[in-house]
């Protein structure tokens, strides 16, 4: 999965799963943004599993776009 970050004109940090409609967080710092994108994607990841939808490829989970 990619994750886009993208910094605020206010200063936080937005990070976003590209792959996951919605997926996306706010951090005071750039690493804290994506860690909360990861955790929120797993989420849907299992919410969606438990519910026998598809998901994602999972080979590779995330890559960060620079």
């Amino acid at each position: 999965m990619t994750i886009e970050t993208e910094r605020e004109a206010d200063g936080r940090w937005l990070a976003e799963v590209l792959e996951i409609a919605g997926a996306l967080t706010y951090g005071a710092t750039r690493e804290q943004a994506i860690a909360g994108a990861k955790a929120l994607a797993l989420r849907v990841m299992a919410e969606r599993l438990e519910q026998g939808e598809e998901v994602p490829d999972l080979a590779g989970v995330f890559s960060v776009a620079a």
